[in-house]
This record gives C-alpha cells, sequence and structure tokens, in this order.
C-alpha cells in the first residue's frame, strides 16, 4: 500500500526545495502544502511541531522533520526511511 507522504513548505524556502528535490529524484509522490497559500497550514505546523518550521513530512499521519538546521536535508535518514538509495 503506497504511503500518504504531505510535505509543508513554502515557496522561498531552500531547504524545501531540497526536500522536494530529493523525493522527486527517488520518484517518491507526495502531496505539496503551501504554509503561505493554503489557509491554517502554517499553524497546523505550529500545532504539531511546536514551530513554524519548514520543511515538514508527514507520512501517513507521522510528523518527520527532514532536515536540521543549519545542517540541511538529512540525506542519509531520509533514505533509510524511504528504503531508497540515495547514491
Amino acid at each position: 500500500m503506497p504511503m500518504d507522504l504531505k510535505v509543508y513548505s513554502a515557496v522561498w524556502c531552500r531547504d524545501c526545495r531540497e526536500a522536494k528535490r530529493f523525493l522527486e529524484k527517488h520518484a517518491i509522490p507526495y502531496t505539496e502544502i503551501d504554509i503561505e497559500r493554503v489557509p491554517g497550514a502554517a499553524e497546523e505546523v505550529l500545532r504539531n511541531v511546536g514551530k513554524k518550521a519548514i520543511p515538514q513530512f508527514v507520512i501517513d499521519g507521522r510528523w518527520v522533520q527532514p532536515y536540521r538546521p543549519g545542517e540541511g536535508f538529512l540525506y542519509e535518514e531520509m533514505a533509510e526511511l524511504f528504503q531508497v538509495s540515495d547514491a
């Protein structure tokens, strides 16, 4: 059964672009939720994460932060999580 993946992001977010590139490279389908355009989306992130930090992945209802502030996108951890090779 395919997973339900939502990506909370914004057009100005460099880490969000990196996260979406990773997903597209591995043909992982996702639904993008732009916190600037979707009413209530930023508040949804705040409610679930405790801060307005993007990108956020929501995988089958579980919130996952795919980057570490100051370090960027977590390629190895996300490759393991999605069971893909990041070579």
